[in-house]
């Protein structure tokens, strides 16, 4: 019975996937046409805080301009894909009054 249903829950997941990959897409367009995508670079990596340090562009959705600053990461694992000096494009919002990093990507 504990192998029916762990079986049962991967066939699932394995048929949401597309869906969820679709649904990821489409809200990285959506962000960027909603001006809340911006660009950056990589400056520091805090593995243990979460954090991580952007030289930044203007973030036209939060109204700020451009400088260099610290973010709380929403996921922290994506940290170690990242390096310092790493070119980005990330979605900066503000959840429960702190600003977060929800989403980032590197570009070329």
């Amino acid at each position: 019975m504990k192998y029916f249903v762990s079986s049962i829950f991967f066939l699932a997941l394995v048929a949401l996937m597309p869906a969820m990959s679709v649904q990821a897409n489409t809200d990285v367009v959506r962000m960027a046409e909603e001006g809340a995508m911006s660009s950056g670079e990589v400056r520091k990596i805090d593995l243990q805080a979460g954090k991580l340090t952007i030289k930044h562009g203007p973030i036209v959705n939060l109204d700020m301009a451009a400088m260099t600053m610290a973010f709380r990461v929403k996921e922290p694992a994506v940290l170690e894909s990242l390096k310092v000096g790493d070119k980005i494009r990330f979605v900066a919002e503000r959840i429960n009054g702190s600003l977060m990093v929800t989403y980032i990507e590197r570009t070329e």
